[in-house]
């Protein structure tokens, strides 16, 4: 079993930056993909980014490119997703996603909100 926890988020405001952590723990070694959706308030859960480990392929929504940076610490199990020049429509909770051989794992959040 895998169990997935992030961490980072806060209350910031537009125009600075956040770094959350997704923390992985138990059976990692099964996992080959991480994602990074989020959910806004009233809204359906939205991809954002994802990172895969076999070969290093890394992907964002157009709507985070550029503002948006995933990243991997294979060594501590973490997996960052570093999000820079927050505007008030990233108000969202942000939820990690990982898996592999058939397994899906999410973690239970963190929320994100943007004070104008």
């Amino acid at each position: 079993q895998v169990q997935l926890v992030e961490s980072g988020g806060g209350l910031v405001q537009a125009g600075g930056s956040l770094r959350l952590s997704c923390l992985a723990s138990g059976r990692t070694s099964s996992m080959d993909y991480m994602y990074w959706y989020r959910q806004a308030p009233g809204k359906g859960r939205e991809y954002v980014a994802e990172i895969r480990r076999s070969d290093g392929h890394i992907d964002y929504a157009d709507s985070v490119k550029g503002r948006f940076t995933i990243s991997e610490d294979n060594a501590k199990n973490t997996v960052y997703l570093q999000m820079n020049n927050l505007k008030p429509d990233h108000t969202a909770g942000y939820y990690c996603n990982g898996g592999g051989g058939g397994a899906d794992h999410w973690g239970p959040g963190t929320q994100v909100t943007l004070s104008s």
